[in-house]
């Protein structure tokens, strides 16, 4: 797409193809902005509705977006295609729901046995992760922009208890990224769908299992009202990190302070998610408890071959995909560091506070 597309095209049709040519009156510009959830879900759809209100309120209105949730514009997971085909100039969501142009994404989301929500932007902010990010959405004409993390999630929602890796195997769980991908080691049906989906085929028995995001969207999505039992933590997903992410073409043709204004605005949004997940997380979860739910921690020897399983899927990845090597080689030594920090400074506060 040409860089002077997205601001000389007057307001387009909705159809696909032209999706998103940008309104344009009296110097202001209005862009469509497919997110990847419903766009009213708590934490992952109100972090793009607050973005877009802050751009709108910083900018003086010269900058503003229609969000669109997911399947009103384009479908959960063709939101990052819709934006690199110049369909619509920006979207949101995880990267990881277009992991399969490039496996290298999930690291920029969350990976099994991963970094921490703070860990993980801080390997984006200080480690290098934003370059390699940057580099690699560049290949696809796109300008990514950190927007949050859900934080620690929950690690699914059982019909049936989870005693040892032989009660795993044939299930058919909803489960994303490369969460999925150990547990099919493990001899489940790894099944993804977008999110509004969850519910009714975990009510009709089309799965058995699901893992969603944590307490407060767990809740949200009614997932306890079909089943009453639900393991923590997440391995294969510690935290998800959420994206803004622009086609080049349209991030160029942005003023240098409408850029600047936009990721401003994406990183408060992002500061907001995460004290809306703590807070409404550890509600949500005293709630649940007091409707019967029963929370577990998964068996020593499932989390331990999931572990091993982890270990075998990344270096079937690097094995094949260069650009994993690459994000490694900056991860993994941060994450041995937080790490390490982590079980020296946290850990004992979070043990000795009781």
């Amino acid at each position: 797409m040409h860089r002077r597309t997205f601001l000389k095209t007057g307001a387009g049709v909705t159809a696909a193809g032209a999706l998103a040519t940008p309104a344009i009156a009296q110097g202001k510009i209005t862009w469509k902005l497919p997110t990847a959830f419903p766009k009213m879900a708590p934490g992952v759809g109100t972090n793009v509705t607050t973005f877009a209100a802050r751009v709108a309120a910083m900018s003086d209105g010269r900058l503003s977006f229609d969000v669109y949730g997911a399947g009103e514009l384009v479908p959960a997971f063709g939101v990052e295609d819709a934006v690199q085909q110049g369909k619509a100039p920006v979207g949101h969501g995880p990267t990881y729901y277009a992991a399969g142009k490039n496996p290298a994404l999930h690291w920029f989301t969350g990976v099994p046995f991963g970094m921490t929500s703070n860990e993980h932007y801080a390997w984006l902010r200080w480690g290098g992760g934003q370059e390699i990010w940057d580099d690699i959405y560049a290949q696809r004409n796109l300008k990514p922009i950190y927007s949050g993390n859900s934080n620690t999630q929950s690690g699914g929602w059982f019909k049936k208890p989870v005693e040892s890796v032989a009660d795993l195997r044939g299930l058919n769980m909803r489960i994303a990224g490369l969460g999925g991908e150990i547990y099919r080691k493990l001899g489940v049906n790894a099944v993804l769908m977008p999110p509004p989906e969850i519910f009714q085929a975990l009510q009709s028995g089309a799965i058995d299992a699901a893992e969603w995001v944590g307490p407060m969207l767990d809740q949200a999505f009614g997932l306890q009202k079909i089943s009453q039992l639900c393991y923590l933590p997440a391995f294969n997903e510690p935290g998800a990190g959420l994206a803004v992410v622009f086609n080049r073409d349209a991030w160029t043709e942005l003023s240098p302070d409408l850029q600047a204004i936009c990721e401003t605005a994406s990183l408060a949004a992002a500061l907001e998610a995460q004290a809306q997940f703590d807070y409404f997380n550890a509600r949500a979860l005293d709630e649940l408890k007091a409707q019967g739910v029963a929370f577990r921690n998964f068996p020593t020897d499932v989390i331990a071959a999931l572990r091993d399983a982890w270990n075998e899927v990344q270096d079937e990845l690097a094995a094949a995909h260069p650009d994993v090597v690459r994000v490694r080689e900056s991860y993994d030594p941060a994450l041995a560091r937080a790490r390490d920090y982590a079980v020296a400074m946290t850990a004992p506060l979070l043990t000795g506070r009781g």
